[in-house]
């Protein structure tokens, strides 16, 4: 077989804010493994500035790795090399399951690629201006959503609890699920008394309320459940299934999310489903806002895994030269339309 890597740059529609950083642009990668016969399978690699380890101090091995293993003939020290990166090894694992399914972007043959089932999703409501997120709220109310996910902690607290507050006037939590993203905003001094004043307006769950590595002290927010916790960042980096497991036993959170790209691929996320599900930790899927690549196998994934509470898979309209695909999204839910085609690659 050969490898190619395609490298993508796929542009916001609008400056994408967290409490880390406002993104504009989203470097990739498209990695095609291709067989004999040229049948093609699909796979993406998108590490994520500021969290993913393959990144740390600048991502320079990352970089070169993915630059120079252009087309090649695909060998032992490859795959090898690539395992040590953890969106390359999800990238590598989803096209070597297209190939084996005739490379015709079928990760996980089942009833979601083939357009018979629909999965619900949150939808994402990005950080901006008091009024910017007010908009944004009110849009996906009308688009008839019925999970809305807010990142928090990058405008003033007090304008983040008054727009909770508008919103539960208007819907109560047995009609919409809300649920918070920190991403690590709160410190241990203030976490708990402000998951005390988000517990009044009916929230599902809040990710990442504290920076990760400090396990006291988010275990202590867990037992306490104020608010139920999401585990999100602090997933990143566990080599291994005993500090998987140290990590879930220690913390005891109520919800874990995944992210394959920057947790190590798709068997290291079934480790996690396997260890949370023996548990009776609940979890969801997100994207790590990869292109309509990784979408669709995260889709697909999700569908296999046999999900039904709403996941994180409402990012593919981000961007303005997203590549097309049957993926689409609407009122809530994400399909497949087997009609709509794949468009080509390269992108740009």
């Amino acid at each position: 077989m050969n490898l190619n890597i395609i490298p993508l740059t796929l542009n916001f529609k609008f400056p994408a804010g967290t409490s880390r950083s406002v993104l504009r642009k989203r470097n990739t990668y498209i990695l095609v493994l291709e067989g004999d016969n040229g049948t093609q399978g699909w796979g993406e690699a998108a590490p994520l500035e500021g969290l993913s380890t393959e990144l740390a101090n600048g991502g320079s091995s990352f970089k070169s790795f993915m630059d120079n293993f252009g087309k090649q003939t695909l060998t032992t020290d490859t795959i090898n090399r690539i395992n040590s990166f953890p969106s390359a090894r999800f990238a590598m694992e989803a096209a070597y399951l297209d190939l084996q399914n005739n490379g015709e972007r079928v990760w996980f043959p089942g009833d979601f690629v083939s357009g018979r089932t629909k999965i619900p999703i949150n939808g994402l409501i990005w950080m901006g201006s008091k009024s910017e997120m007010f908009a944004r709220i009110n849009e996906k109310l009308q688009d008839g959503y019925h999970c809305l996910k807010l990142k928090i902690g990058g405008i003033n607290f007090n304008d983040e609890v008054e727009l909770l507050k508008y919103i539960r006037s208007q819907f109560d939590g047995n009609i919409l699920e809300l649920r918070l993203d920190a991403n690590g905003s709160f410190s241990t001094r203030n976490a708990e008394e402000r998951l005390k004043i988000l517990s009044d307006f009916q929230i599902h769950s809040i990710e990442q309320p504290i920076q990760t590595g400090k396990w006291q002290e988010m275990a202590k927010l867990c037992e306490e459940n104020i608010v139920p916790i999401a585990l999100d960042e602090e997933l990143i980096g566990l080599h291994g299934k005993e500090w998987k497991k140290r990590l879930i036993d220690v913390i005891r959170p109520q919800y874990l999310i995944f992210k394959p790209s920057l947790i190590g691929g798709i068997a290291e996320t079934e480790d996690f489903i396997s260890l949370s599900d023996n548990r009776g930790i609940g979890w969801w899927m997100t994207s790590a806002l990869e292109s309509n690549v990784g979408l669709n196998i995260l889709g697909q994934f999700s569908d296999y895994l046999n999900v039904s509470m709403p996941q994180g898979l409402g990012t593919g309209q981000l961007f303005t030269n997203n590549i097309s695909s049957p993926f689409t999204e609407k009122s809530g839910e994400v399909f497949c339309i087997p009609s709509n085609k794949w468009g080509k690659l390269p992108l740009n």
